[in-house]
């Protein structure tokens, strides 16, 4: 019994023996992951799973290789439309040992910038105070409140509203002017009609309603050719700048505004006209 298992046993031997002895030959390591911007992909002609060298200096020197696992579209920046946004996404410890200075070990261990979520966005100023308190030295402020980003905006839209404000002065002066000549044409309506026996508020009610009937269909008309127009007008300059910015856009807010603006300036510049007609028509005629 013993004399027969033996044999296997020294079978069972030799090849652990073989299995220890033999040299494991390790498998070599995977190139990190990165994410690559659109932009990047098709300036440079890079697919998913092809694999590139990046550098923190322009010579190339300290290199390191990493594998392409995804291709993301990059989030619009209205200050930097007109430039390419040729990006990539390392993982963190990725690109501290890319960026990091072997020389410094504290390189890898210090950040400029931390984003912190709130539940409620409205201790934003509470949490600033209390972080100054805490830690001396560091600043907090809200991502809403005005920087260098969103000055430069404040300054777009006040030249804007410039514009606007100037633009829809003179549409009103030449609106005025086009309404004097459309009522001073209907000087004999207007007589006869007084001599029929209309008064003047009578005659003015008319020319109110036709003229906030005309300011209407203009303000419609414009809004329907603003919204017609934005399609066509966002896709030109994004495929001029390659990117996905909205550059035009008409809201209900939009739309509000410009008839708040346009049906007045109608009905004011039809009175105008009208009033300073009827003064000049029916100056003998009764009331």
């Amino acid at each position: 019994m013993f004399a027969a298992s033996r044999p296997r046993a020294a079978t069972w031997g030799l090849i652990a023996a073989l299995l220890v002895s033999v040299p494991l030959v390790a498998a070599p390591a995977e190139a990190p992951g990165i994410l690559i911007s659109r932009q990047l992909a098709e300036a440079r002609h890079l697919a998913v799973g092809d694999e590139v060298r990046l550098a923190a200096e322009p010579s190339g020197t300290a290199s390191r290789q990493f594998r392409v696992v995804g291709i993301y579209e990059p989030t619009p920046d209205p200050l930097r439309f007109a430039q390419p946004p040729l990006d990539v996404r390392l993982h963190l410890p990725d690109l501290l040992a890319l960026t990091g200075d072997p020389a410094d070990a504290a390189s890898q261990d210090a950040v400029t910038a931390i984003n912190v979520a709130l539940a409620d966005p409205a201790d934003a100023d509470a949490f600033a105070r209390d972080v100054a308190g805490r830690l001396p030295g560091v600043t907090a402020r809200a991502t809403s409140s005005p920087d260098a980003r969103t000055n430069t905006f404040v300054v777009i839209e006040r030249f804007h509203t410039a514009i606007a404000f100037v633009t829809v002065l003179g549409s009103a002066v030449f609106l005025l002017a086009l309404m004097v000549m459309l009522v001073d044409e209907r000087r004999s309506t207007v007589a006869i009609l007084r001599l029929m026996g209309f008064t003047r508020r009578r005659i003015l009610l008319q020319v109110c309603a036709e003229g906030a009937l005309i300011a209407l269909v203009g303000a419609a008309g414009g809004v329907l050719f603003a919204i017609a127009v934005q399609g066509l007008f966002n896709r030109f300059f994004q495929w001029r700048y390659d990117t996905a910015l909205v550059f035009l856009r008409v809201t209900p807010a939009v739309v509000w505004r410009s008839l708040v603006i346009a049906v007045p300036l109608g009905i004011g510049a039809s009175l105008a006209a009208s009033w300073s007609l009827l003064r000049r028509t029916g100056a003998g005629l009764h009331r």
